[in-house]
């Protein structure tokens, strides 16, 4: 029996199947027997190094500021990345050279440049040249190195979502007179944004995380530094307080997917055509309007 996909396995593949499975899952049931042994031969599974976590004092003073930081830091960054991206990624699109080659020095220059460097360099620059306090110079630091590289690669995935799109959806408006700014604007682009969203989403998720580069450089009071006063604070509890950041990380970074993918299978149902059924007298009249234009 085969399918459209692929063949069908037989008999002999479903049993080294089976059998790579059960491999699989004994292999996976030792590795975590031997860590679950391995930390409580340490202590690091005390009742004592947990406790912390089932209660309000941990989150309160270290892990909810922390964790604002972050957001903090990463919305700023997504909201001035994301128009910046657009904008030097429909300029790499550009026919006018004067705007397409330094579009694609900019994006190329700082794609290619680690984020953390970034980072320094900003904190450097307002360090000297500006009057940002000592306080708030971290976080402007990694606003600053988080957005000139996320839009970089933000304008990558602009420019790469547009030339996707099928070469007729321009041609066809060109044909009826509309300019390449309309074309861009009304046509491509509201096409385009669905196809990008989940490489956009993701790349938010990144930026989250990234976060934590300023945490660990710039001593930015971000979530993942928490863990590290967490530690100190509740006795060296080092394996505990890094679990307990990592699982909010997880569910931060979960439901910002989730969100995306419920968002995007909204936008393609409202793409989507209504189906709508015309009558004979709107078929005549759209007859009489299209042959009044042609006689014009």
């Amino acid at each position: 029996m085969t399918s459209v996909l692929y063949d069908a396995q037989g008999p002999r593949a479903k049993r080294r199947n089976v059998l790579y499975t059960a491999v699989f899952l004994v292999t996976l049931a030792a590795l975590v027997w031997w860590l679950y042994t391995s930390l409580d031969d340490k202590g690091q599974l005390a009742w004592a190094l947990w406790k912390p976590f089932f209660g309000s004092e941990a989150y309160t003073t270290y892990i909810w500021p922390g964790l604002q930081n972050t957001l903090k830091a990463a919305a700023l960054a997504m909201v001035i990345a994301l128009p910046l991206g657009a904008v030097f990624g429909i300029a790499r699109l550009s026919d006018h050279v004067w705007v397409r080659v330094p579009a694609t020095v900019v994006v190329e220059f700082f794609r290619a440049i680690p984020v953390l460097v970034l980072m320094i360099f900003g904190n450097e620059l307002y360090s000297q040249y500006t009057n940002v306090s000592s306080d708030d110079r971290p976080l402007y630091a990694v606003v600053t190195g988080l957005v000139l590289y996320n839009a970089s690669v933000l304008a990558e995935i602009v420019r790469a979502g547009i030339l996707a799109l099928p070469k007729g959806q321009s041609e066809a408006a060109m044909a009826i007179g509309l300019r390449k700014g309309q074309v861009m604007r009304l046509i491509l682009l509201p096409q385009a944004v669905t196809a990008m969203l989940p490489a956009i989403v993701s790349q938010l998720v990144v930026v989250v995380k990234d976060t934590a580069l300023g945490g660990a450089v710039l001593t930015f009071p971000e979530l993942l530094a928490s863990a590290n006063t967490m530690s100190g604070y509740y006795g060296a509890n080092t394996i505990a307080s890094f679990t307990a950041v990592a699982v909010i990380f997880v569910a931060v970074n979960f439901s910002l997917t989730s969100f995306a993918s419920w968002l995007e299978g909204r936008l393609r149902r409202r793409k989507k055509s209504t189906g709508a059924v015309l009558g004979a007298e709107d078929t005549v009249d759209i007859a009489g309007h299209a042959g009044a234009g042609t006689a014009a």
